[in-house]
Parts: C-alpha cells; structure tokens; sequence
C-alpha cells in the first residue's frame, strides 16, 4: 500500500510527510538498536570478550559493511530511487535483532553484527538521500535535525526499555534482544505504508558517475572527516568508562539516555540554526566541544563529572551529525545526493575500524585514559581544519561536471 500522490505536499507539525515517516522509521528502529547497543557491551564482556576485542567486533561490523553505503548511494542515483533500498535495509536490523539473543561466543556476535550493519549501508545513503530530496526550499538543516531528534528519541526508548528489562530480570540481556524485534518491525511497516518515493524526473538522473564529479571542497571535507573520527571510536568505550567508575550495569541505559535527551533538546534547533547562519560554525564548535569532553572521560573518576560529561556529548551530537549531512547535501549536485551522502558515510564507516582498533589497544595495553585522550587530540586537529575549511570556502567553489 503507498500513499497517495498528493501525500508528498501534506505537511505534519509542519513536516514535509516523507520527512516525518523517515523519521519514525528511524525512531522505531533506533529503539530497537539502542536496546542493544547500551547493553551489548557488558553481554560481550559477559561471555568472554576483551576490551580489544570489543571494540574490534564494533569496527570490523561498521567499516566493512559501510563499504555497501556508497555502492547503494550510487545505484539509488542510477535508477532514481531510494524506497527499495530503506525497505530492505531495515528489514535487515529487524531479523537480525532477535538473533543475539541464541549466541554464546563473541565470533557470533560479530557475524550478527556484520550481517546487521550491512542492512545500514544498504539503508544510509538513500534514505538520507531522500531526506534531501523531500525537504521544500532551503531548511535542509532543519529536516536532518528533525532526524536526528528521533534517531535520538529512540535512543532514549531503547535504554529506558531496556533499563526497565533489566529491573525485573537482572542481567538477562537475551530478553531485550527479543523484545527489540517489535519496534524494528513496525520501522519496516512504517516504511511500506507511509514513506512515498521522492520520484525524479528522467532528465534529472546521471548518466554516469565519476569521482570528478565532485568539487575540491568536497573531498577537504571528507578529508577532515576521517581526522576527526579516527578518534572518534565506538561509544561502547564510554559505557565501560562509566560502569569502571562504579555505574552499575542496570544503570547504564539511563546514563546513555542522558546523552540522548540532550541530544534530542537541541538536534532540531541546532539544525534551523544551521539554516541561517551556515553549518560550518556549528561543527567548528561541536568538535572542540567533542575534545573538551574526551579529555574529561580521560581526567575523570567521579560519577557525578561522567554524567556532566555524558549531557555535553549531547550536545556535541546535536551540533554536528544531522548538521555534517545537510552540510554534504549543499556542496554536491543534487543528481548525485545519494552518491555523495554514500561516500561521506562510507568514510566514516571505514574509519571506525581503526579508530576503535586503536582505541582497544590503548585501553587494553596503555591505559583507560589513552584512548580519551588520543580523541580529544585527533578532535582538536580536525577543528583548526575545519576553521581553514570555512576560511577558504570562496576559493573552493563546488565545481560539477
């Protein structure tokens, strides 16, 4: 069942319509991912895990399977659409999902992890692809903040469900990882019934694609992307921060869920913000922010200063993620959106492998400060980039062939 053609000009709390049902999908979803996610860590450590390891399994699954986001970016530009490709990459995570729950090895939780992140590079670029293509004039800002806020939104139902989960049964991750089905298949029905396809014109696809479609502006950001996030390493590392410091286990979903409100609070204000005064500014400021708070999971060992530092993590989300992606859409051509979003996001992909690599080895090897401390600096240098990155936006004019 689609909805009617004129669905696509109906406004909702003064959304565009597909602007809205994406971001429900991707609440609903992120419910059920965040119901895993906060908890995983602890369940690998609980069968015999390492922190290298732990950290490996997240990077290995993200990087190898962000390598799809831009091949999916690139076929969606081809045949101008993006529907089927949400469809079936989030059928991926609702499968997946309830599967955890019959592992005993960490090497299994790795290929469920695998299998899972390759239903999000297949899922990333287009969707945010038609995000873009979706959003009537220049709010672009405001519609991936829009996203972001219920991406987060789900991130705050995921660890409150869980927490409650936990309450009840102590230590019994395998429920949540059953329970986390239901809300992943009411993001696919939700996809099914209510996202419309942002149709194109037959003019308006490439003929063919070529990396020199994009400008030298393009390519200085990405650039600065993979700076910033080879420090950037799996959050499951702050979660084995807090609980070192003497958060107990069933309490870590509500510290997550502090980072997530402050996150939802800003992402759509900090997106309209971007709207007016340019995106640049903000991630500038976001990524100091970011090494402000690294450097203080590092220094830290009271409770009280992680749950600070959690609320401005926060902050840093709503300052650059929904903002990076409007920034990606207004510097390439928009024939080649969802190739272009699907390169960015596979460079972020990619890099986590590394990152968390890294950031395993220190933990492990050097000490729980390291890998805080490697980020906050990594933070820094991809701050004073972006400062030249905004400095020398006139001369690096976005050129299309």
């Amino acid at each position: 069942m689609e909805p009617d053609s004129g669905n696509s000009d109906k406004k909702i709390f003064g959304l565009e319509w597909n602007i809205f049902f994406s971001g429900l999908t991707s609440f609903l979803t992120d419910t059920a991912t965040k119901m895993i996610y906060c908890i995983m860590p602890f369940f690998l450590l609980s069968i015999g895990a390492s922190k290298t390891m732990l950290s490996l399994i997240e990077g290995i699954a993200e990087s190898t399977a962000s390598v799809l986001k831009a091949f999916s970016g690139l076929w969606s530009d081809k045949i101008g659409k993006n529907k089927p490709f949400m469809i079936v990459g989030y059928a991926f995570t609702t499968i997946i999902s309830p599967l955890y729950a019959l592992v005993f090895s960490p090497i299994h939780v790795l290929y469920l992890r695998f299998i899972e992140r390759i239903g999000k590079g297949i899922r990333t670029a287009p969707r945010d692809s038609l995000v873009a293509g979706s959003t009537i004039g220049s709010r672009t800002g405001r519609s991936f903040g829009f996203h972001k806020a219920m991406d987060n939104c789900g991130a705050i139902a995921g660890p409150l469900i869980a927490f409650w989960v936990l309450s009840v049964f102590p230590s019994d991750y395998r429920k949540i990882f059953l329970i986390s089905a239901i809300p992943a298949m009411l993001g696919v029905l939700t996809i099914v019934l209510f996202v419309k396809e942002a149709k194109k014109k037959k003019e308006d696809l490439p003929e063919k694609i070529s990396l020199k479609d994009f400008s030298a502006r393009y390519y200085l950001f990405l650039a600065i992307i993979f700076i910033f996030t080879l420090g950037n390493s799996t959050d499951a590392l702050l979660l084995v921060k807090a609980n070192a410091i003497g958060i107990t286990t069933a309490y870590i979903p509500l510290v997550y869920l502090i980072f997530y409100s402050v996150s939802v609070i800003f992402a759509i204000p900090i997106g309209i913000l971007s709207d007016k005064i340019g995106r640049e500014r903000l991630i500038i400021a976001g990524y100091i922010l970011y090494s402000i708070v690294y450097y203080g999971f590092g220094h830290t060992d009271t409770k009280s200063v992680i749950i600070g530092l959690f609320m401005l993590y926060g902050l840093y989300s709503a300052a650059t993620d929904g903002v990076q992606k409007a920034l990606v859409s207004d510097i390439i051509d928009k024939k080649r959106r969802g190739t272009g979003m699907g390169i960015y996001n596979t460079v972020l992909g990619i890099t986590l492998l590394p990152a968390s690599l890294i950031a395993g080895i220190l933990y492990d090897r050097v000490n729980d400060r390291a890998p805080f401390y490697f980020g906050a600096c990594t933070a820094l240098i991809a701050a004073v980039l972006m400062i030249v990155f905004y400095l020398t936006k006139d001369r690096l004019k976005t050129s299309q062939t």
